[in-house]
């Protein structure tokens, strides 16, 4: 089975729903590719020393300070209950396309999915600086990729194009926030849903994969050539 999401790094719902996901694989016993894909909340989005997410949430989406605060407590609440310790106060803002980037250099070794994880936890929970190329290298290294490999690819603009590629595509299919799993490229969930209901779709997808029989009464010959 794949699955393909699409997620911000700087999104507090994409780091939840993930976590969500990953506890409604336990236990299910089919084999599952998973694809992060790039998508970007906020492309204009620049580090500026000093400035915190609450000023930064109600500066973009013009909503009282007080009110931002509220909406950055409720998610830190939600990740808590799955044992994710978001220090929103400490979060950077950040510019996230060489970020995307590095995810994209790392799927061609494998690791995409750990550093996904390494760069949310940076961002929610170590209040590091994303866009920092060595910040990203050393997250790169932390998973066995090479360190010249990384400042190579993030000096000359490698996988911009597979960011861009992967936002295009998002559009096409209609995708409005994220996160956004498409499950075998015909079931697809919206948002952080519930551990429950992603144990409902991947068990759905599994039964779906697997031919349906027809008529069980017919002959057949068996594996000890008993016909």
């Amino acid at each position: 089975m794949r699955v393909d999401i699409w997620s911000d790094i700087v999104c507090p719902f994409c780091y939840i729903g993930k976590r969500r996901f990953e506890n409604a694989l336990e236990g299910f016993d089919d084999k599952v590719e998973i694809v992060w894909h790039s998508y970007q909340l906020d492309p204009e989005a620049k580090y500026e020393e000093g400035q915190t997410l609450d000023q930064y949430l109600s500066k973009r989406k013009g909503l009282p300070l007080e009110k931002a605060s509220e909406m950055n407590a409720y998610v830190t609440a939600q990740a808590a209950e799955l044992g994710l310790n978001y220090n929103l106060d400490t979060a950077k803002i950040a510019n996230t396309l060489d970020a995307h980037r590095l995810l994209h250099l790392a799927a061609k070794y494998g690791k995409q999915n750990e550093v996904k994880e390494t760069l949310l936890a940076a961002y929610f929970t170590e209040g590091k600086n994303i866009s920092d190329a060595e910040t990203l290298v050393n997250t790169g290294q932390k998973h066995g990729l090479d360190a010249d490999e990384v400042r190579r690819a993030l000096n000359e603009d490698a996988y911009k194009q597979d960011v861009e590629e992967d936002i295009y595509h998002a559009r096409q299919i209609g995708v409005q926030g994220v996160p956004f799993f498409v499950f075998n490229n015909k079931y697809a969930v919206s948002g952080a849903q519930p551990t429950e209901l992603f144990k409902q779709v991947l068990d759905k997808v599994k039964s779906e994969e697997k031919p349906q029989v027809l008529n069980a009464d017919g002959d057949f010959c068996g594996p000890d050539e008993n016909c």
